[in-house]
């Protein structure tokens, strides 16, 4: 195919416009080097990548955390050696720790691990005979070591030392548990089931994009885009790798949002180009209309969600931060992908979009409609009664509507906050099972207590008392300690065993009390207990800013848009009514524990503490990608007619289809991120999905109609000053902007100035 010939006049529409019309090829040829440059780029990203993050890095307890790694590196393990004496298939009746044969051989593999270069705190119950080291049958015991260094680190340590101990030895079996050993499985389970997550996305997509389509030419342009965001984003990453942390967990939101989006800017201008071509419009020119209109929602929908992201960027914890990193990243990317490199696909293809319509195999004949070829269509015809139905029963759809989403999400009132452990895993993970029988099996595990560092000069008569002033507490068990490098050493430890779960809310409470507590020097809490408690008030430090970010943001860019007051307040709200029935279900179901069997994970009786503002901003932001579709349409259809109802019922027939067909989509995409075996993973991919799925069949099927019915024209008002900022700054989708307020007095000044208090000033 040769170049275009005809590229728009100067003026027509933008830069890039002008330049992607005229030159497709060489758009594409650059799209595609830019990708093959991605590929490189970004190859081995998750090899550099953590599985931790969820402290806060300026938090008291990371300090007496990372000063006790410092000094004392035995008085918190990160690597357990399970030794087991007991019975085994084919060899009898075990003889229990103490037996002197499995004693010399615990005592060899000690030494041997102590040995070992970047390992050290080494102890074991055979050297220092404590009955939290020992389990309460006797058959087990613990050899606890500490592996110096970041996650990257220790893992490849872990992975370098665990061929020579794990299995048989002799009279016993060792297994590896800790936390270094449940973070090498989680991040290796991670890989894996995003691997077999996008195996099971990308045909199904497939299917459904040529099902809504017809045309197989038309299904894969958006898979194309995602590909292309995905990839980039991957580069990204691993470039930020070189800086700063980044979670292995963001390549599970990189996927979904790569595709999901992807496919919903790809959805919106395809289907907006088909409709320029059905109107008669050369190539050209129909993607120059695209652009103008669908190009431009697409540019603010990913302005919208890319806010709503960064606003994890408030946050301390790695983990948090980023996904806003992969999140930003991917949303841009495939904006940018879907304003340039589809345009161009769509200017080279030309009618032949439309090709390979498959539908017909099984449609014998009848014309196949066009994914979003307007209310002429049956359903657009469909979504136009729907909503002139609801828009009569405006008062009682938002009711039930309303109570409906409030009582789904009644049990995120009973929320309780924790932390992650070795239970994020299967049941039959190995480090899973290590953990689960130490804490079955033995009275007390390394680190599962709280330990207070204390520092500065201190005689033993002082440390003495305060032991006992922390051993008086209610809760606490007993009190280990002090332990110290000498006589007149700045540094000691104390460890505090809880009564009750280790980071339950009595032990939260012992935070706050035991740094209460008197003494004559500076003491430190660390401990699960102590983070989670330092997590919680880091977040909540920070979440008054973030969502002031994000409603601000969202306020502005709304009214950007439409030029109303009062549409921006009702996409707010009405987005974060969407978000109730998901925060409800995430209790429900992974809390609570119900369908825990049949979901295949393990109920801590907790949320993580991160999880909910993740999935907040996450959701959040693809609600408005959604509602910004619709406003941008119905906009557009009220600055055409003036009538507000007539464009409310032409805005949901033009999208109404096209969006609920991008949610089914999307919510496929998170549910194969769902079928992941970490928890965490599958409750951000479930959640997620029925977040899309009640956001655009109920919130923008039913909601947004009946609300906008009852606030009648009334919905496009602004006062004066806002009505020439948005004459002056705001877009639309439109094929041109609002006229402007003229600045002199008009013949007919007063009248025409009260109808601009109902229709906007391209009317005037």
């Amino acid at each position: 195919m040769s170049e275009v010939k005809n590229p728009p006049p100067p003026g027509e529409s933008g830069r890039w416009t002008r330049f992607v019309t005229a030159r497709p090829r060489l758009s594409l040829l650059l799209a595609l080097v830019v990708t093959a440059l991605a590929v490189f780029a970004g190859g081995g990203v998750a090899d550099r990548m953590g599985s931790g993050g969820w402290e806060d890095p300026g938090a008291r307890s990371t300090y007496a955390t990372k000063a006790l790694e410092r000094e004392f590196p035995a008085s918190q393990p990160n690597l357990l050696l399970l030794v087991d004496a007991g019975p085994r298939s084919g060899a009898g009746a075990g003889a229990g720790v103490d037996d002197p044969a499995v004693a010399a051989e615990a005592e060899r593999l000690t030494g041997l691990l102590a040995a070992e270069p970047g390992v050290t705190g080494v102890g074991s119950y055979w050297r220092t005979p404590m009955p939290a080291l020992r389990s309460e049958d006797g058959r087990q015991a613990l050899i606890a070591a500490r592996v110096l260094g970041d996650e990257k680190t220790t893992t490849r340590v872990l992975e370098r030392i665990a061929p020579r101990y794990q299995g048989e030895h002799g009279p016993l079996r060792v297994s590896l548990g800790g936390p270094v050993a449940v973070q090498r499985e989680v991040t290796t389970t991670i890989q894996e089931d995003l691997l077999r997550a996008e195996l099971i996305a990308l045909p199904v997509t497939l299917v459904l994009l040529i099902l809504v389509f017809g045309s197989a030419v038309a299904a894969m342009l958006p898979l194309g885009v995602g590909i292309v965001a995905i990839l980039g984003t991957n580069a990204v990453l691993r470039g930020l790798t070189e800086f700063t942390e980044v979670s292995v967990f963001a390549q599970n939101l990189t996927t979904a949002l790569g595709l999901g989006l992807a496919i919903d800017y790809a959805l919106f201008i395809v289907r907006r180009f088909r409709e320029e071509l059905a109107a008669g419009r050369d190539p050209v020119a129909a993607v120059g209309a695209t652009l103008r209109t669908a190009g431009r929602t697409v540019l603010f929908s990913a302005l919208t969600v890319a806010v709503a992201l960064s606003a994890m960027l408030f946050f301390p914890m790695y983990f948090l931060r980023s996904f806003a990193y992969a999140g930003v990243a991917v949303v841009l990317l495939a904006a940018a992908a879907a304003l340039i490199l589809l345009p161009a696909a769509l200017v080279l293809l030309g009618e032949r979009v439309n090709s390979l319509d498959l539908r017909r195999l099984w449609r014998r004949g009848r014309g196949a409609v066009a994914a979003g070829s307007g209310a002429a269509g049956g359903e657009g015809r469909g979504w136009a009664r729907m909503t002139a139905l609801v828009m009569r029963r405006a008062p009682v759809f938002a009711l039930v509507s309303t109570a409906g989403l409030l009582l789904l999400g009644v049990p995120f009132l009973g929320i309780k906050f924790g932390t992650v452990d070795d239970r994020q895993l299967p049941t039959t993970a190995a480090s899973h099972v290590v953990q689960q029988q130490i804490r079955d099996g033995f009275p007390g595990s390394p680190g599962g207590g709280l330990i207070v560092l204390a520092e500065g000069a201190a005689g033993a008569g002082d440390l003495d008392a305060y032991r006992e002033r922390v051993a008086g507490l209610e809760g606490v068990a007993r009190v280990d300690g002090p332990v110290s490098s000498g006589p007149g050493a700045r540094y000691a430890y104390f460890s505090v065993v809880t009564e009750g779960e280790a980071v339950g809310q009595r032990a939260q409470e012992l935070v706050g009390e035991v740094r209460e507590v008197q003494a004559p020097f500076e003491t430190s809490v660390a401990g699960q207990a102590a983070v989670l408690v330092d997590a919680q008030k880091a977040i909540a430090g920070k979440l008054p800013a973030a969502l002031a970010l994000v409603v601000l943001a969202t306020l502005l860019l709304v009214f950007l848009l439409t030029g109303s007051v009062l549409i921006p307040l009702q996409a707010v709200l009405l987005n974060a009514l969407s978000l109730t029935a998901m925060f409800g279900a995430v209790v429900w179901v992974f809390q609570e524990g119900h369908l825990s069997g049949f979901l295949a994970f393990t109920s801590t009786g907790d949320i993580e503490t991160t999880l909910p503002v993740l999935m907040f901003c996450i959701a959040f932001g693809l609600s408005m990608d959604y509602g910004v579709f619709i406003i941008s349409r119905i906009k557009e259809e009220y600055d055409r007619t003036g009538d507000h109802e007539g464009a409310v019922r032409t805005g949901l027939a033009r999208t109404g289809g096209l969006i609920t067909a991008a949610a089914v989509i999307l919510a496929v995409v998170m549910v194969a991120i769902g079928t992941s075996r970490v928890t965490n993973t599958k409750m951000l991919g479930l959640g997620i999905a029925l977040a899309v799925l009640m956001d655009a069949m109920v919130v923008r099927s039913l909601l947004v109609p009946a609300v906008m019915k009852l606030t009648g024209r009334a919905t496009w008002w602004a006062p004066g000053p806002l009505r020439r900022l948005h004459a002056r700054f705001g877009l639309s989708e439109g094929e041109s902007a609002p006229a402007a307020v003229p600045a002199g007095p008009h013949p007919e000044a007063g009248e025409r100035e009260r109808e601009r208090e109902k229709i906007p000033a391209a009317r005037s």
